[in-house]
């Protein structure tokens, strides 16, 4: 770990990066979700930190335009707190294995909190006042939309100063928190696969006039369940791996095969 850099950014520089996250889902797109307004997000306070470190930065950006699913109110958390290591020039590996590690935990705690709860918990408050003709119904939702807006800049502040804050912890267990953060992330993944990726074969074999035989039931799932899924996530991962196969291109594959096998009646 190289030497801790002297501290730059101010507190300024932390409200406007609780509310440029805003720009999150500003390039979404699935090939990477939304790195692209993650970077876009932390970029200024990137090079407030690197200067004129170009080979910094690029290593920053090169970490910060990889895969990631966050929840869009939240995220002000894991970027301060990333920032702050960032700031302490903490060991590349340790930074890319906590972002990985956490955002995927942190997506279902904002889905819990504000999407599955308070968000249709207030929704159901201001339609009943809105069905009555009372004008509190719209004010209410917008308010509490409003305050959530706001709340972005404390979350981000308490990321950061959380950040800092554990920095000598980190110092002394830096490998081993990247290396556990490390095997965090790869499960994280690996659950996003297995919520993302399905696929059922609707073809089924006629055995005699009152006996089908369904291929996906009584075929694949009796030998091993979810092989399909598990077998296409591991070709993509060797085209992209060894053959280095453009993501994009393995997007269109899907879709054009999904398409296809959907008009001859397998999938």
């Amino acid at each position: 770990m190289t030497e801790s850099k002297t501290k730059v950014l101010t507190k300024k520089d932390i409200t406007d990066l609780g509310i440029r996250n805003v720009l999150l889902q500003s390039s979404f797109n699935y090939e990477r979700m939304q790195a692209g307004g993650w970077t876009l997000s932390m970029l200024p306070a990137l090079k407030k930190i690197y200067k004129d470190d170009k080979e910094g930065l690029s290593a920053a950006m090169t970490d910060n335009t990889e895969f990631i699913n966050t929840h869009p109110v939240l995220v002000g958390f894991l970027m301060g707190m990333l920032l702050s290591l960032e700031e302490n020039n903490e060991d590349r590996g340790l930074i890319r294995g906590l972002k990985i590690a956490l955002f995927g935990p942190l997506a279902g705690i904002g889905d819990a909190i504000l999407w599955f709860t308070l968000l249709p918990i207030v929704a159901g408050i201001s339609a009943s006042f809105a069905s009555q003709g009372n004008v509190l119904g719209p004010i209410i939702f917008f308010v509490v939309y409003l305050a959530l807006f706001i709340a972005r800049i404390p979350i981000t502040r308490l990321g950061y100063n959380l950040g800092t804050k554990a920095i000598g912890s980190l110092q002394e267990r830096s490998q081993a928190i990247s290396k556990s953060a490390t095997i965090l992330g790869v499960t994280v993944v690996g659950g996003l696969i297995a919520s993302f990726v399905s696929i059922d074969v609707i073809a089924e074999i006629a055995i005699s006039a009152n006996n089908v035989v369904s291929i996906q039931s009584d075929f694949f799932d009796k030998i091993f369940p979810n092989i399909l899924p598990f077998g296409y996530t591991m070709g993509m991962y060797y085209l992209l791996k060894n053959k280095k196969v453009n993501p994009t291109v393995l997007i269109l594959i899907t879709f054009g095969l999904a398409i296809l096998l959907s008009l001859l009646g397998i999938l």
